[in-house]
């Protein structure tokens, strides 16, 4: 009964210091914090706060200096960096600011790019990368590439290829940074659909008005939380939808 109810990724004072020259620079203290499967959490914080550092410790690109992680059951602090990139491969779906598509490549082609990693046949990539485009609502799209899109559908292809392992956590770094205000609007309805259909979302993020679209905020300063909480209005808007 307990690993039912056993979070998807659970950090234990995580520290991280940095050697700048003589200068020890200290990017997160002490930060604790556990997050459920099938939460939408957004990381707040002004440039310097720590929560670039936190998202790359969470999305295991970087190992804490001090502390634990666990993520998904498996301690993943002192990984090496072969072992942290399975992790990663397996465990986390990555949406970023610039898309990072491979600009010859079609829609399909970028989405079903993780699965070569993963081992799968053509004909199964194909079709689970299919699959995830039209949960984007870019199945007609498939063909395109990253040039003949909108700045919002390239979004969304990158959306689909995070999605297309079926991953633990999709963690989106600033997804609308490079986005104009309507569409970013457009691209943060999708989280929620994402997030309504069970999906666990992590999103970084330095403006409020995106970090609203989240289901709890956690504010980070200095390397520390400075506040974790469940975002009212998103929580009594859906008790009155349902």
């Amino acid at each position: 009964m307990l690993t039912m109810t056993r979070p998807i990724i659970e950090t234990t004072d995580i520290s991280k210091m940095y050697q700048m020259g003589t200068e020890q620079i200290h990017a997160l203290r002490s930060v604790s914090i556990a997050i459920n499967k099938g939460e939408y959490v957004a990381f707040m914080g002004p440039s310097g706060s720590g929560k670039s550092t936190l998202m790359n410790i969470v999305g295991c690109l970087d190992t804490p200096t001090g502390g634990r992680y666990v993520l998904n059951g498996s301690d993943v602090s002192h990984m090496s960096d072969n072992q942290l990139a399975e992790v990663r491969n397996k465990e986390i779906g990555f949406v970023f600011q610039t898309f990072n598509l491979l600009p010859r490549a079609t829609s399909l082609d970028n989405v079903a790019l993780p699965l070569i990693y993963a081992g799968y046949s053509k004909s199964d990539r194909q079709e689970k990368a299919m699959q995830a485009l039209r949960s984007v609502g870019l199945d007609t799209r498939a063909k395109h590439r990253p040039n003949e899109l909108s700045g919002g559908q390239r979004q969304r292809v990158a959306i689909a290829r995070a999605l297309v392992n079926d991953p633990s956590i999709i963690l989106a770094d600033e997804p609308t940074g490079n986005l104009d205000t309507k569409t970013s609007y457009e691209i943060m309805d999708l989280f929620e659909a994402l997030y309504e259909k069970g999906n666990t979302i992590i999103m970084v993020t330095h403006e409020d008005d995106i970090a609203h679209y989240a289901h709890r905020i956690v504010r980070l300063r200095d390397g520390l939380v400075e506040s974790d909480m469940v975002n009212e209005d998103i929580a009594t808007h859906h008790h009155l939808n349902g």
